[in-house]
């Protein structure tokens, strides 16, 4: 990651515990989730019929599409329940000071 470019995302006190936010950064929609204190970014998109995640219950490290119920882990992106059979796009994240940034 030492070549890596971070976006600024959102401020850490904006996303509480088991909730999600969508942010666009340089263009690209990425779903913000915090579950277990951990912050992830994943793709906005399911991988099944690409309907939006924004909704979904995130719980135990992984996030439910609201549409179709199929989950996703929130660390890898790897589909664990159909009808989703393809991963989604994860984001590396950080914190610095109160600010969770993305990469770009």
């Amino acid at each position: 990651m030492a070549n890596t470019t971070f976006c600024a995302a959102l401020p850490l006190a904006d996303l509480g515990e088991g909730e999600t936010r969508l942010v666009t950064l340089q263009g690209t929609d990425v779903l913000l989730c915090r579950d277990e204190g951990a912050i992830y970014a994943i793709a906005s998109r399911c991988s099944h019929l690409e309907e939006p995640l924004a909704c979904g219950k995130v719980k135990w490290g992984r996030i439910a599409c609201p549409a179709h119920g199929a989950r996703f882990d929130l660390a890898t992106g790897e589909a664990l329940s159909k009808p989703a059979t393809l991963p989604i796009r994860t984001f590396a994240v950080r914190v610095i000071g109160d600010m969770i940034e993305v990469a770009a």
